[in-house]
């Protein structure tokens, strides 16, 4: 459990226990899902999409995010009544771009979690474009280091920009008992789903950014985050990871290459699974929850209903990859 004093905003998928339903909110729709059973026996119990009006939510980290919160919140209850039950508490997944990753390394620990707190606080505050006291932080161990330290992966973000879309939940009848990000369950998804073993690669392609992350095991070693923009050479941005991994992080090479969210993208989703491929020499496979969660028979797994679903079911898997 995170030691963080903003329990609203993990970002462990090892952390607190999550509610069977999730809503994911990103800058075209709001996706909401619910899972019933428990443990190996999960089944996709029912899901819903509804569209957002263009500009009524703008994920950025430095800038208002909800430009319509009566949009937003119009959007989530559509989306929630459409849910059997009608869930009253729910895991909100938003996009990468609304908050920074880091990892940070310390050679000793400190034993008090109060003097961990300050010790982050005072690192992370030269990493982010707003003032630490704004900031909505939270802190997880990650790998441990040879010499007897860690590496711990810190998320922050500004505090009013998670409390509109929180409250934006509020208003459509739902708390947010969890708030996470999406690149950071799509691993969820993955680990539940098949575990893989050794360091893999996580590609996150969304219709407006891209993130990469690798993972050692369950261990999340590496995390980039990039605006898309027109003309910008995904794969290249690939290939340089790839080399980043070998040279600084002792890799040798991806046990797997895992692509989410391509069909984000329309038409491109499939050039772009083979550029990647032709880049690292590799089989890239496309993101597959159906593992760890079940559909029903009448339910079509389409690619974009997967990718489509992928975040907000991996905020209730966190549970199950603990």
């Amino acid at each position: 459990m995170s030691a963080s004093p903003t329990p609203s905003f993990l970002t462990r998928w090892l952390s607190s226990r999550a509610p069977s339903a999730a809503v994911e909110v990103d800058a075209r729709r709001v996706t909401a899902v619910a899972v019933a059973g428990r443990g190996t026996s999960r089944v996709l119990s029912g899901h819903a999409s509804e569209p957002l009006p263009a500009g009524a939510v703008e994920p950025a980290l430095n800038a208002p995010n909800v430009r319509d919160a009566a949009a937003l919140s119009r959007a989530i209850r559509a989306a929630l009544d459409q849910l059997s039950p009608r869930p009253r508490r729910v895991a909100l997944v938003l996009p990468d771009t609304v908050a920074k990753v880091s990892l940070l390394r310390f050679d000793r620990i400190p034993p008090r979690a109060q003097d961990l707190e300050q010790l982050i606080r005072w690192q992370i505050r030269k990493a982010v474009p707003f003032k630490i006291d704004e900031a909505q932080l939270s802190w997880v161990p990650g790998i441990a280091l040879a010499d007897g330290g860690r590496e711990f992966v810190v998320t922050t973000a500004r505090r009013d920009i998670i409390e509109g879309y929180e409250r934006a939940c509020e208003a459509a009848g739902a708390h947010a008992g969890i708030v996470d990000m999406a690149t950071l369950n799509l691993v969820n998804a993955v680990i539940a789903a098949s575990a893989p073993a050794g360091d893999w690669l996580l590609v996150h392609v969304a219709a407006d950014y891209a993130t990469l992350a690798v993972v050692r095991g369950r261990d999340l070693i590496f995390f980039r985050n990039r605006v898309a923009e027109a003309g910008e050479d995904l794969a290249a941005l690939v290939h340089q990871t790839a080399m980043y991994h070998e040279d600084r992080l002792g890799g040798g090479g991806f046990s797997r290459v895992i692509l989410g969210g391509a069909s984000s993208r329309g038409a491109e989703a499939e050039p772009v699974r083979r550029s990647i491929e032709e880049r690292l020499g590799t089989r890239v496979d496309a993101l597959d929850f159906r593992g760890a969660v079940t559909l029903r028979d009448r339910i079509a797994a389409a690619p974009e209903l997967l990718d489509m679903l992928a975040p907000a079911l991996g905020v209730i898997l966190r549970e199950q990859v603990a």
